[in-house]
């Protein structure tokens, strides 16, 4: 169900050191290094939690993703949030820059969160 979620932080470096400490016990590191945006996972595993200064005026969002199973379902979550009147941050698209096959849209939830439907299958 859920893919990943991210949280905005105020002190990217401060956020960075309290994370790495904190779930170094867990067996989690951080595994994806953006700048501004880290990434932590399993050793071996991918990222599912991730950190990013904060950059939204007015407050900090949440963002979550969900996995959907086929790119279809990513455009049907699309079409639901139009017909639900809700604004698109990003139309269904393939993002290279995270991984090949990584499908997703990106919308506001009714408080402004930033809610995500991903697919990771690739289409060859």
């Amino acid at each position: 169900m859920i893919d990943h979620i991210s949280l905005q932080v105020d002190d990217m470096e401060a956020a960075l050191d309290w994370y790495t400490a904190f779930l170094r016990p867990l067996g989690v590191g951080a595994l994806v290094d953006f700048g501004d945006v880290v990434g932590f996972g399993p050793d071996g595993g991918s990222p599912s939690y991730w950190i990013g200064k904060a950059t939204d005026p007015g407050g900090r969002q949440t963002h979550i993703a969900f996995v959907a199973e086929s790119r279809g379902v990513v455009d049907a979550v699309h079409r639901t949030a139009v017909q639900l009147g809700r604004e698109i941050l990003h139309t269904p698209r393939e993002w290279p820059e995270y991984h090949p096959g990584y499908y997703a849209v990106f919308v506001r939830d009714p408080d402004g969160n930033n809610v995500e439907a991903v697919c990771h299958q690739r289409v060859d």
